[in-house]
């Protein structure tokens, strides 16, 4: 595939200049432009945002090129390594398209070695996962269906669940402690399971109803339903009006989720999402019950165990393609389906389900569109580690080297979109950058850890130029994200022939949600 080189700010001096005569934009040199070259009127406004008292003590990194040619308009701190959050599935997922291709799907096998007799199967039913992040109850029904149109009605043995496609580290590099419980959060395996259709793989929906009356317990309810995750709750049904105080979180190290506050009397169904400690167990339930709804009867026990390579598939349940899934993964910024993505990179390119082999495939991938892989590290597929470094200079390369494959156009509108308020075309921006020239023009990949916020991607100015560009912030203190919003709606805005009129983050602030964190359900 071709790549389009980057034109350095820095190297062409006399470019610079002519286009900075051009806008009629020219005060003082600062760290838009290069040394010696008067400053654009794009630049000039661009370092006025980001010269902002909130980054006083922090760190911000923001460039601005080209989409077509690759030249750079704005540059600073571009070569700096950043926390990026989020926007590290940028290169997970286009690794992903390019090395597993649009058209991939993931399966899940029911397996047998024993013989069937008079109904009976006669030793033990094996569920193997091959990394389904999208696999549903009903996905779970429709296996156990399959296997009763085979006449099985009895499974003498075991139902062992078969995870070992992907190796058995379950949470990521430098991932906390903290966030275990939490649906952003959860285990990966190769046999898992997802409550609903925003598919967090390894997790379950606890809901919550007040009681009938003031000091009842709250009623819960759990989705799916399965004997894996154990309710232990002291909440209680509080005034009508009252505050929720309701908490939904599971020990670490097992599968007890305890439940405590209150829920106000008459309050509307309230959904927390809980992770489970090791997917493949709770899988296994939900197909046992699935199977129990089938007329089929488990005699043994759920273990996990790796299935015989001699077995026979009796059922296969098939996943929507990875170009299909680029949409719930990038406009809900799902982590569990980056780390997924990235195992099956490594187990299909390397025969090894693992984080190692499959960063190595992401990396490879970077270095082919033209990203100096030796300036960046990545230790997980979705950014949840603070041990990844990437630059906004390696960003805007990826950004601009995938334009040329043939898989673009369905990654580009997986992407979220600015200001739309549909959750699945919006994604993560749908209350961003509302009723501005970046609504419905913007798509970018946003990312939030405490004390980081990133957004990159595409978007087309008043003159129908179209431009990349990557802005991440670290170490602040106050949210610098009406800054980054500031600036996508400053390149929407902007046209060489008339400069707009400043942007202020402050106008912008007021048509935002409350919520600042991509991870919040809410959001």
């Amino acid at each position: 595939m071709s790549y389009l080189p980057r034109v350095s700010g820095r190297g062409v001096v006399a470019a610079v200049a002519a286009v900075a005569a051009a806008v009629g934009g020219v005060v003082t040199q600062s760290a838009g432009a290069p040394a010696g070259v008067q400053e654009t009127a794009l630049q000039q406004q661009l370092d006025t945002l980001l010269n902002d008292a909130r980054y006083d003590g922090s760190q911000v990194a923001l460039v601005v090129r080209d989409a077509t040619t690759g030249e750079t308009l704005y540059d600073r701190n571009g070569d700096q390594r950043m926390l990026p959050a989020s926007n590290t599935k940028l290169f997970t997922s286009t690794a992903a398209m390019h090395t597993l291709g649009p058209s991939y799907r993931f399966h899940t096998d029911v397996l047998a070695t024993a013989p069937v007799r008079d109904g009976k199967l006669q030793g033990d039913l094996y569920l193997k996962g091959y990394g389904d992040p999208t696999a549903l109850e009903s996905d779970y029904v429709g296996l156990a269906k399959q296997l009763r149109a085979t006449g099985v009605r009895r499974v003498d043995g075991d139902l062992i669940a078969d995870d070992t496609y992907f190796d058995h580290a379950r949470l990521g590099d430098s991932w906390a402690w903290d966030d275990e419980p939490f649906y952003y959060s959860a285990q990966i395996s190769a046999l898992t399971l997802a409550p609903n259709t925003d598919y967090d793989s390894g997790t379950a929906i606890v809901e919550s109803r007040p009681g009938a009356a003031v000091g009842a317990p709250v009623k819960l309810t759990l989705v799916p339903g399965n004997g894996v995750l154990k309710l232990v709750s002291t909440a209680k049904t509080g005034a009508a009006g009252s505050s929720n105080t309701l908490s939904i979180e599971r020990d670490h190290g097992t599968n007890i989720v305890r439940v405590t506050g209150s829920v106000p009397l008459g309050a509307s169904v309230g959904q927390e999402w809980v992770t489970v400690w090791e997917p493949e167990l709770y899988a296994a339930d939900v197909f046992e019950r699935a199977l129990a709804a089938e007329g089929i009867r488990v005699d043994g026990h759920i273990k996990n165990a790796a299935s015989p390579a001699t077995a026979r598939r009796l059922a296969r349940d098939e996943s929507m393609t990875v170009g299909e899934l680029m949409t719930p993964f990038l406009k809900l910024s799902n982590n569990m389906h980056a780390e997924t993505l990235v195992k099956a990179m490594g187990a299909v390119v390397e025969a090894e389900g693992s984080w190692s082999a499959g960063l190595g495939v992401v990396t490879d991938y970077a270095k082919s569109v033209g990203v100096d892989t030796s300036r960046i590290r990545l230790s997980d597929g979705s950014g949840l580690s603070r041990k990844v470094n990437v630059t906004a200079d390696s960003v805007t390369d990826i950004l601009i080297g995938v334009q040329k494959e043939p898989w673009w156009q369905q990654w580009y509108d997986g992407l979220p979109i600015a200001g739309n308020p549909d959750r699945f075309v919006g994604g993560t921006l749908r209350s961003r950058m509302l009723n501005t020239p970046a609504a419905n023009n913007l798509h970018g990949k946003t990312g939030s850890l405490t004390g980081v916020t990133a957004l990159s991607g595409y978007v087309s100015n008043q003159d129908g130029r179209k431009l990349v560009f990557s802005m991440i912030s670290n170490n602040y203190l106050n949210s610098p994200r009406s800054i980054e919003d500031a600036v996508g709606v400053t390149l929407a805005s902007w046209s060489d022939q008339a400069p707009p009129a400043a942007v202020s983050p402050n106008t912008l602030r007021t048509t935002q949600s409350s919520c600042d964190l991509e991870w919040e359900k809410a959001c």
